[in-house]
């Protein structure tokens, strides 16, 4: 069978590679870290997936693999943006894509939230910091214990169950 996807990444922490690597493995499609891909290394294929960490409220790496996608010619662009909120988080997560997509994207455009979680092991020196930082400005202002205690530490609250979806439109093509 030929290959007509690719899976694009930018994580930082560890778990948008992780949710890469398991959607490429789920559908035999190429996997490939964005800091080493070109318009040119993704024109062989059809379909281009984009998958980064959410940051500040924007999707990390997202226009630069847009770009380089639409140079290399691709007929689709799917995104899926990695998060430490849990999936629950509707409203938050439909704010974010109006963020991050312009209303014709948000139509044309697969786009899926799988949640990730926080490793402050994991993270830079800046955003260890300001993560540390909000964390003690939101203990303060909220009641919800279970918050408090997230955002405090690291977690992981992924799961292989929240790349179906995406898979699913994947093999549908």
């Amino acid at each position: 069978m030929e290959n007509k996807a690719v899976i694009v990444y930018k994580s930082c922490t560890g778990f948008t590679k992780k949710y890469a690597e398991l959607i490429a493995k789920e559908t035999g499609s190429a996997l490939e870290e964005l800091q080493k891909a070109s318009a040119e290394s993704l024109s062989p294929y059809q379909t281009v997936v984009f998958g980064g960490r959410l940051h500040a409220g924007h999707i990390d790496g997202w226009q630069r693999a847009k770009a380089m996608a639409q140079k290399g010619g691709a007929r689709q662009i799917i995104l899926f943006a990695v998060g430490a909120m849990p999936n629950t988080a509707e409203g938050t997560i439909a704010e974010m894509w109006k963020n991050n997509l312009s209303a014709e994207e948000m139509e044309h455009i697969p786009h899926f939230y799988m949640q990730g979680g926080l490793s402050y092991e994991r993270m830079g020196f800046l955003d260890k910091a300001m993560m540390k930082a909000a964390a003690a400005v939101m203990s303060r202002r909220s009641d919800d214990e279970v918050f408090k205690k997230m955002i405090s530490q690291s977690y992981d609250i992924s799961s292989e169950e929240f790349i179906r979806p995406l898979v699913g439109v994947l093999k549908s093509d």
